[in-house]
């Protein structure tokens, strides 16, 4: 049934004779497939509408909760977003909202983790060339103000979520409900939920501090492409960012230069984020570097800790055990962030109830 769709939708689109094949998914329930029509490539997004995640009984859908897109609209709306301000999105060939199915400009195999497994870029840019780039993409994207509702082109508007109290509570307990019974064997406690939660009510104001952006959320090394061929910025393709929320502009920056699934040696990580605040004072309004170097810690160490809990609910929930190779780097950036003097009492509890027995 799902396939007589996909193909009245290629039909429609003019793309109906088109080469198929799959590409590699990520974590999502989202599919993707490679198109080629006379030398022309496409990727056709596979997505019909629902939460992207199991649904426990008697509790709200975990997407519904932590804020994360259902369906292709806020892929639509923000691509859109994105295009205006001169970033690299997929430009839309052919869209279907009701039935989930979207066809993409297809950005190329560049990704960024490819190339910083490789140390260069495809014409043998140096790593840092990338980083650069991907650090100034941001300072573009945080140079106008949040968007609060944005056009998804049919009439319709996507009202962009805050990073409010229900996503940071939800990813919150992430680490708790998985973390301490796949990887400890045993359960948080009540008394721990209460310590823990309450330590990070005490840190809240460095999330909730400085001039409030849009920010993609997933900005890290799978979901970022090399196109050397097109200039500045332009040359940073992104994809994935359906889930994108108003909050902190630390929150990408972390993302980015503590990728999980790629090393980033504390050297690069300083390097980039200097750069990152020597554009951002000369451009960026009400930035305070005290503050934003406080908000980046303490999100890299909530990144982290969520992370920590991510790679065993897919190992034990999705049977995706290959997600756990990163848990030692991320366990390295979390230590990394546990080092900023407004973690300190953090730090304290996480030694005492789950790092030191990890």
């Amino acid at each position: 049934m799902r396939e007589e769709t996909i193909r009245s939708f290629l039909k429609e689109a003019g793309w109906e004779k088109a080469e198929r094949r799959p590409l590699a998914g990520d974590a999502s329930s989202r599919r993707y497939e490679r198109l080629s029509l006379a030398g022309r490539p496409a990727v056709l997004m596979d997505w019909p509408s629902g939460p992207d995640a199991p649904v426990v009984p008697g509790r709200a859908a975990y997407s519904r909760i932590a804020h994360l897109a259902e369906d292709v609209r806020p892929f639509v709306a923000v691509g859109e977003h994105l295009r205006r301000l001169g970033l690299t999105a997929p430009e839309l060939i052919a869209a279907d909202l009701t039935h989930g199915l979207l066809l993409l400009e297809d950005l190329g195999d560049q990704v960024y983790g490819l190339l910083i497994e490789q140390g260069k870029g495809p014409s043998g840019e140096e790593l840092d060339e990338l980083y650069r780039a991907g650090v100034e993409t941001l300072i573009r994207l945080q140079s106008v103000p949040a968007p609060h509702s944005l056009p998804v082109g049919d009439g319709t508007s996507h009202l962009v979520p805050h990073f409010d109290d229900s996503v940071f509570r939800a990813e919150l307990d992430v680490p708790l409900d998985w973390y301490f019974p796949t990887i400890l064997e045993r359960e948080a406690t009540s008394a721990m939920r209460d310590d823990y939660h309450a330590l990070w009510t005490a840190l809240r104001p460095h999330i909730d501090a400085g001039v409030p952006t849009l920010f993609l959320r997933d900005y890290h090394s799978p979901n970022i492409l090399w196109l050397g061929e097109r200039e500045a910025i332009a040359r940073v393709g992104l994809i994935d960012y359906q889930d994108a929320l108003i909050g902190n502009r630390a929150y990408d920056l972390v993302s980015f230069l503590q990728d999980a699934r790629r090393d980033v040696p504390v050297e690069r990580e300083e390097a980039m984020l200097a750069h990152y605040i020597t554009r951002a004072k000369a451009e960026l309004s009400g930035f305070d570097e005290e503050e934003f170097r406080a908000s980046y810690a303490v999100l890299g160490a909530e990144r982290a800790l969520r992370l920590i809990g991510l790679w065993p609910r897919l190992l034990r929930r999705d049977g995706k055990p290959q997600y756990m190779a990163h848990m030692p780097r991320t366990m390295d950036y979390l230590r990394r962030n546990l080092a900023h003097p407004a973690l300190r009492d953090l730090a304290r509890w996480l030694d005492a109830n789950m790092l030191k027995q990890g």
